[in-house]
């Protein structure tokens, strides 16, 4: 689901990915058939934003601004994510209808699930399924319709920095349809995704290529390594590079265990609630999960995951759509999960 405006895309495409800590940027064209990556760049925002208040203007622009200079990408054009937590997305029955009937009937519908004025949003929609009564357990036919909407505040502060830095924006994308495309592609199954950010963490569980249950938690990468570093009572700076080279395996991964399994365990407890909401609502069981975002590339953590939850966990690829350049194999296991969102921008079809 996408708030777009423009119709054309360059030969390649920006995807921008502003996250509360980090900002990161990949370029991405196509060559005979296949997604390619021709560039990317990562920038740390200087003092970490709270984008779920409003965006901090000056030092995102900033950021952005300094490292489309030095990253040299060769498009103009972008595609921008929006953060789960600034957006309201569901999916809803309606029986079935014209399209036209559809329309009318979305706005009265929508104020069920929006907790704001809906002037005050921007409002999408798009039919996922028919349900034939005939091949269902259900009376009379229906329509699954998937619904998004966005504060126009949020749109307009978008609008404003990618003015600012000279980006085209040509679309607006919610951040878990970028991960679906980057980590999921064509993939109908049930699949829960665990994107653990720098402030914070959504997991939800697609279906069928679509978001059909999400939530958002205030646990990310900042609030572990904080952690490590009260416990160990090390530096910030020594516990985040303890998190990344040493994570939670072996002897010493064990010691960083001991620190940090309070706030990992919070996370694996709203991942089974999540989980089991979909499954019992939907009776579709859960058949495995992926984890992404910065905290994936935490060494031993899909396993701690998966020894948990009792699925099946990975940590997403998104170079298993796109082809990277051979210089950035050594670097290709930390960039995987960390540019996800940015690909999946990037993939977007405009």
């Amino acid at each position: 689901m996408a708030f777009q405006w423009f119709k054309f895309r360059s030969k390649t495409m920006l995807g921008v990915d502003i996250g509360t800590a980090a900002i990161k940027v990949t370029e991405v064209g196509k060559e005979g058939g296949r997604w390619v990556l021709k560039n990317y760049g990562i920038i740390a925002i200087p003092d970490p934003v709270s984008l779920k208040d409003g965006f901090a203007d000056d030092a995102i622009s900033a950021a952005l601004k300094e490292l489309i200079k030095k990253s040299n990408f060769s498009s103009k054009d972008c595609v921008a994510s929006i953060p789960s937590f600034n957006t309201f997305s569901t999916v809803i029955e309606l029986p079935y209808l014209s399209e036209k009937d559809i329309a009318r009937a979305i706005p009265f519908e929508a104020k069920k699930y929006i907790p704001l004025p809906l002037q005050e949003v921007n409002l999408d929609w798009s039919i996922l399924s028919v349900k034939d009564s005939t091949s269902s357990n259900v009376q009379y036919p229906s329509v699954e319709v998937f619904i998004a909407a966005v504060p126009k505040d949020t749109v307009e502060r978008y609008r404003i920095i990618f003015n600012r830095v000279g980006l085209r924006l040509k679309a607006l994308e919610l951040e878990n349809a970028a991960l679906i495309r980057a980590l999921i592609g064509n993939d109908q199954s049930s699949i829960g995704v665990v994107n653990m950010g720098g402030r914070s963490t959504s997991i939800f569980v697609a279906y069928k290529g679509v978001v059909r249950l999400s939530r958002n938690y205030e646990v990310g990468g900042f609030e572990i390594t904080q952690a490590l570093a009260r416990s160990l009572k090390v530096s910030v700076d020594r516990a985040e590079s303890m998190k990344k080279k040493i994570g939670i395996e072996g002897n010493e991964g064990g010691t960083v265990l001991k620190a940090i399994n309070t706030e990992l365990d919070r996370l694996i407890v709203e991942g089974e609630r999540t989980i089991e909401t979909f499954e019992d609502q939907k009776k579709i069981k859960v058949e495995k999960i992926i984890l992404t975002g910065g905290l994936g590339t935490m060494p031993g953590i899909h396993k701690y995951f998966e020894s948990k939850l009792h699925y099946p966990v990975s940590v997403g690829d998104p170079f298993a759509r796109v082809i990277a350049p051979q210089g950035l194999s050594p670097v290709i296991k930390e960039l995987t999960p960390t540019l996800s969102v940015s690909i999946g921008l990037a993939m977007r079809e405009i």
